[in-house]
């Protein structure tokens, strides 16, 4: 298969007016998106685009909508709104497309654009491939004839239909009255419909990061950074806190203690639940390679299976849908309920803790640590030019860390899918074993 050049694990990202992402190339995204959709069907199509709150969306949202109204697709526009919820409407409004404006966890300075199919699935690599292709095609090709350019409109009820939907989410008999929730919007996607949806179960909230200014998003705030939920926790006396990401597709909580719970202990946490309801679909969990061996250990010892993938959500999704599986996700708090959703949605992953505790009527400190972790540690190194792992002295120290390891842990070492960085993962019987392994790999990196 050819490799993709443009997209990349998730989508379109990079710096914001700079390289592939500026409004030619959204532009040309367009078009090209709005040729491999339309194909030949002669009917009006339909593609719905959601954003963030960066600054860069407002460049990248009107060349958009110029490149699909050109080859005579109709736009409908949400403003910001959570990457779950563009992909729930687009099946919703029986859309041919969505697309979501976002970098994601990234800073401001970043944006990106991902790409969802009719079903509300990320786009195949395949897809994408030939919408790379599509793109290098003269900017007049195929234009649509005067009479048939596509027609743009806002749509003011975008928030609320993704509200009522992820509140259908939650059991009818429950609610959340009598719960203190800190809700981090991370300033972002979610920073209206988070709040509004957990003040109509019934929760008493305190939201923070829901002040995004187009620079805020994701600084110091949010599931990548959670020292501020857990402050807020702790000055409200709240019983919960939830952290979203900028386009609230990831979360991380923490306990009234302030004890943070990523994104394993959620799937060991929702698994273990819906496995004693009934509802966890072969008695299987799908979870990546960077998941901790904790985890595994757990699940095994209630009877459910747990599947790796490689790093990526989108691999994650892919394997439920092959087994038909229902409960997904990673580490860093991207949990995927097929049930429910198509794509990681931490509002959504949220509420299955929430409605854990009002059912037991226990404290999340008492229900959502759910392993013991196997030691593990995770170092990033930046990186320019050509790739490390292509170096001789690298691919030793990779390989000497794997024999020393042997048996008793593993070790991942990746390139990341949306940043310049090469992380470096171990999991281990000991933290000795754990931090050889990195340290002599991050040694070699930091090596010219």
């Amino acid at each position: 298969m050819t490799a993709r050049k443009i997209f990349g694990t998730d989508g379109i990202r990079g710096t914001a007016n700079h390289g592939n992402v500026t409004p030619e190339m959204a532009m040309r995204l367009g078009m090209a998106a709005a040729t491999y959709f339309r194909r030949s069907d002669p009917r009006r199509h339909l593609v719905v685009i959601g954003k963030d709150t960066r600054l860069s969306g407002y460049m990248l949202e009107p060349a958009l909508t110029t490149g699909f109204t050109a080859m005579g697709m109709d736009v409908r526009l949400f403003g910001p709104l959570p990457t779950p919820g563009v992909a729930m409407l687009t099946r919703s409004l029986r859309a041919d497309l969505g697309v979501m404006i976002s970098a994601s966890h990234n800073a401001y300075q970043d944006n990106g654009i991902k790409l969802f199919g009719p079903d509300g699935y990320k786009l195949s690599d395949e897809a994408e491939i030939a919408i790379e292709g599509l793109m290098a095609r003269p900017l007049d090709e195929n234009l649509a004839a005067s009479p048939d350019l596509g027609r743009a409109e806002r749509v003011d009820d975008a928030q609320s239909r993704y509200i009522e939907i992820v509140k259908s989410t939650f059991p009818r008999k429950l609610r959340l009255s009598g719960l203190r929730i800190v809700i981090d919007c991370a300033n972002g996607a979610a920073y209206k419909v988070a709040p509004k949806a957990l003040y109509e179960l019934g929760a008493e909230i305190f939201p923070i990061g829901d002040e995004p200014n187009g620079f805020n998003i994701n600084r110091e705030i949010g599931s990548t950074d959670t020292r501020a939920m857990v402050e807020a926790v702790h000055r409200y006396r709240a019983d919960i806190g939830i952290a979203l990401d900028g386009d609230a597709d990831r979360v991380a909580m923490c306990d009234e203690n302030g004890r943070i719970i990523d994104g394993d202990q959620l799937l060991g946490l929702i698994a273990s639940s819906w496995k004693q309801q009934g509802r966890l679909a072969k008695n299987t969990v799908v979870a990546t390679v960077m998941s901790n061996l904790g985890l595994e250990n757990h699940l095994k010892g209630i009877g459910v299976k747990l599947e790796r993938t490689q790093v990526g959500d989108r691999y994650v999704v892919a394997r439920m849908m092959e087994k038909g599986l229902n409960v997904g996700g990673e580490q860093s708090g991207h949990i995927v309920l097929s049930d429910f959703s198509t794509t990681g949605d931490g509002l959504l992953a949220a509420l299955q803790v929430l409605a854990v505790m009002v059912e037991t009527g226990k404290k999340l400190s008492e229900v959502a640590h759910v392993f013991d972790p196997a030691p593990q540690k995770l170092v990033n190194r930046k990186f320019t030019g050509a790739d490390p792992l292509s170096r001789k002295s690298v691919q030793d120290a990779i390989a000497a860390a794997e024999k020393a390891l042997g048996a008793r842990g593993r070790l991942l070492v990746r390139k990341s899918g949306t940043e310049p960085l090469i992380r470096v993962m171990a999991q281990a019987e000991t933290d000795d074993l754990v931090r050889e392994a990195v340290d002599g790999v991050v040694a070699a990196l930091d090596r010219e």
